[in-house]
């Protein structure tokens, strides 16, 4: 089974992949939807997000006001790194199980798209690198108009990430997205068939 890691800079573009290949019939584990699961009411990684941030955190039906924790986090890394102490093992543990399952199952290529595949030294756990990149301007206004951020909350979101050219160098296949939604779902099919050619090499 081939695992690839789908990366790339906040708004780039890298859940549009991932939707275009899951519609393809590619299994996709999103470490986004992974961090939700992991923070379910009930959950041990939301209690202790509650004894760290306290109840305000919540929102009236128990579930993680995320807005909330993000307002929380902005510009204090100790917080940030608490945060992220309690979620990320629990996001991992659920992506190990998933892709078991899909191994189990004979899926021949899975994809695991994480947003910090990098940042959290992740690129050495999979087979191949597909980062979505598109200019920073470009990102910028995808997250203020989609993500009801401030232009100074983007820039800080933007800024945490490393840089594109990075990512971009230590990839194994680059879709750019700094046009229209046909060119990246073009660009998303041609390497899709150039992966599922490569399992057929394996």
């Amino acid at each position: 089974m081939v695992v690839v890691g789908l990366t790339g800079n906040v708004a780039a573009g890298k859940s549009t992949v991932a939707e275009l290949w899951r519609d393809a019939g590619v299994p996709v584990a999103s470490a986004d939807r992974l961090a939700r699961t992991a923070v379910e009411p009930g959950s041990g990684a939301l209690a202790q997000i509650v004894d760290f941030f306290g109840n305000d955190v919540l929102k009236e039906d128990g579930s993680l006001d995320r807005a909330a924790v993000r307002r929380r986090v902005f510009r204090d890394e100790e917080a940030l790194r608490h945060l992220e102490a309690i979620v990320h093992p629990e996001v991992r543990r659920l992506r190990d199980e998933w892709t078991e399952r899909r191994r189990t199952e004979g899926a021949p290529l899975v994809v695991w798209e994480i947003p910090l595949l990098f940042e959290t030294g992740m690129e050495s756990e999979v087979d191949v690198v597909v980062v979505v990149d598109a200019p920073a301007e470009v990102r910028r206004r995808r997250i203020v108009k989609t993500r009801d951020m401030t232009r100074e909350e983007a820039d800080a979101v933007m800024a945490a990430q490393q840089p594109s050219e990075a990512k971009r160098s230590k990839a194994d296949i680059v879709l750019n997205n700094g046009g229209g939604r046909e060119e990246l779902a073009a660009a998303a099919a041609e390497a899709l068939r150039g992966l599922r050619l490569r399992r057929k090499r394996r």
